[in-house]
This record gives structure tokens, C-alpha cells and sequence, in this order.
């Protein structure tokens, strides 16, 4: 490989990023015809075409990717280790993307997020909220949030919150019109409040007990896609809602929302940070990882007290 062929190279990777010559040619700070030159000239190195051009656009050929998929990960493990190599002569500093769902960034994340820039001014941490399981490395985030058991195998999980339990709950107005479900087969004859995901989707009900788990489509003419909405709905009577447990721990504990099937309701996993293993880390997201487990630890404990409470109230 010349050194050409590198220059061109970063070029195609700015191109494809962007989606647009004249958008890389403005992120790079050359003219628009010098980068479509220099395109052109790596086709001919490699007698391959490598990108797809109309007048409203540009996408990757099928050759093009493959080269994006063989040299990407190297120039983005070269720029993470230069990173790296400034850092460690000053102080830490730069910006770390994170995609989480709204539970987490609440109740995890910003605790976290607190403590770390008032220790390091020069980092910025950017927290993007959405609960669809987003390709990290396409969007460019250094790290995601999910839970546990979604995370794909390729990638490096660390454990940041403790397990966690769904609750299924409705208003005592709700239920002086409808009985209590004893099984998730009951809730066909109720109107449960629908959640609606980021990727489109309706949520299914997962419950699990004794080894045994079902997954329940429920019905209902309500359909929300922001918890506090639906805790809102299930307060005012519309139905029966199914939420993480400490979403509604204030709400159980007062008998503003009471709560069913709980013996269906088993803990899964609790939520994790994943990365991409083929990735060099920089020493600010090294750094957010350390300060992340600290903080997780405590909330771990926190959540654990009040489960201790919460169990302590039934006997």
C-alpha cells in the first residue's frame, strides 16, 4: 500500500460517513472535485468501483464495503490509540457518545455522568436516548446501554446495575371493575396499556415462573411510548400497565397502583455496557468505564436496600 493509497483510503471512509462528496470534502477542508479526484484514482489503483454515485447522492458499491469493513476498524484503532498517545500527556479530554434506553440514563448514567465532569472539565459526555438495539460502530458511539441478555456475543459487557424485575400493576379503580389476573393467560380478558418501541414494534410481555415463560401480545386501545406516560395511564385507570419494578416502587408502596402476577415476574439481567472488543478504548472512556462501575456499585446497593424494605413490608 503507498502512501497514496492511504490518503485516498481516509478519503472514502469521510465519503461513505457522510453520504455526500461535498460534506467530506467540508469535513476534510479540500475542494469537492479534489476529493472525487483522488476516488477516482484509487478505482484505478485497485480496478475496482468503489462507490456509487447519482446526482442526490453516493453509497458504498458491494466492493466498497468489503474494503470499508477490511480498513475502518484499523484507521478508527489508529485514531483511538493517537488519542490515546495525546491524552496521556495532558489532560484528559474529548467526547464520549453513548446510546442507552431512558431507564438507565435515569437511573445509572446521569449519577454517573455528575461526578465524572466535574472531575475531568475537558470531556464531554453525550448520552442519546433510545431503547432499539443500535449498531454501535456504524453510528459511531464509543459504547451503548442495553440489558443483559440483549447484547450480541461480539461485543465486551460490563455489568452496571443490579438484576431487575418487571411489574404488572393497574389503579384499584381499574380493578373494582375488572378481577385479578392470575395467570399473563388472563390478561386477554383486560385492557392492558400497550408500550410501543423505538424500532416500531409492540412490546410483548415476558413472564417467566418455574422454568416456565410466555410471551403475551395484550390487547388494549392505548398504545404510548414513554413509561411515564404509561404509569400516567395505568394511574388514572385505563388499564393494566407492565414496567421495570422501581418505576412504580413509590406508586405500590402508597396502594396508588397495586400489583399482580407478581410470582410470574422473575429477575433477568440487570443493565450492561458493551463496546466493541476490536476497538483500542481512549483513556477518557477508560477512564467514564472506572467511574461507571463506582457509581453502579452504589446504586447497586441502594436498589438492593430497598428491595430489602420492600419484602420487609410483607411480613
Amino acid at each position: 500500500m503507498t502512501r497514496e493509497d492511504l490518503g485516498d483510503i481516509l478519503n472514502l471512509i469521510a465519503i461513505v460517513e457522510e453520504g455526500s462528496f461535498t460534506k467530506a470534502a467540508a469535513r476534510l477542508g479540500v475542494s469537492q472535485s479534489t476529493l472525487s479526484h483522488g476516488i477516482r484514482r484509487l478505482e484505478e489503483r485497485l480496478g475496482i468501483l468503489l462507490l456509487a454515485r447519482t446526482t442526490r447522492s453516493v453509497a458504498s458499491t458491494p466492493a466498497g464495503e468489503r474494503l470499508m469493513e477490511i480498513v475502518r476498524p484499523a484507521f478508527t484503532d489508529i485514531a483511538a490509540r493517537l488519542s490515546d498517545l495525546r491524552s496521556s500527556q495532558a489532560r484528559p479530554a474529548g467526547t464520549i457518545r453513548i446510546t442507552t434506553p431512558e431507564h438507565a440514563a435515569r437511573t445509572l448514567l446521569l449519577p454517573a455522568v455528575k461526578l465524572f465532569v466535574a472531575d475531568y472539565p475537558d470531556i464531554t459526555v453525550e448520552l442519546v436516548i433510545d431503547s432499539h438495539l443500535t449498531d454501535i460502530v456504524a453510528e459511531r458511539f464509543d459504547a451503548g446501554v442495553r440489558i443483559g441478555e440483549l447484547i450480541a456475543k461480539d461485543m465486551i459487557a460490563i455489568s452496571i446495575g443490579p438484576p431487575m424485575r418487571m411489574a404488572a400493576v393497574a389503579s384499584p379503580a381499574y380493578f373494582a371493575n375488572y378481577p385479578l389476573p392470575k395467570s399473563p393467560r388472563d390478561l386477554a380478558a383486560h385492557c392492558c396499556i400497550n408500550q410501543r418501541l423505538s424500532a416500531g414494534s409492540l412490546y410483548a410481555w415476558e413472564f417467566a415462573k418455574a422454568g416456565q415463560k410466555l410471551r403475551v401480545r395484550v390487547g388494549g386501545n392505548i398504545v404510548l411510548n414513554r413509561v411515564p406516560l404509561i404509569v400516567d395511564a395505568a394511574l388514572a385507570g385505563c388499564g393494566i400497565a407492565f414496567v421495570i419494578e422501581d418505576q412504580v416502587e413509590s406508586e405500590m408502596r402508597e396502594g396508588t397502583l397495586l400489583r399482580v402476577l407478581e410470582d410470574w415476574c422473575e429477575p433477568f439481567d440487570g443493565y450492561h455496557l458493551y463496546y466493541a472488543n476490536h476497538r483500542q478504548q481512549s483513556l477518557a472512556f477508560s477512564l467514564f468505564v472506572e467511574a461507571l462501575r463506582r457509581t453502579a456499585s452504589t446504586a447497586s446497593l441502594a436498589l438492593n436496600r430497598l428491595a430489602w424494605r420492600s419484602d420487609e413490608d410483607k411480613l
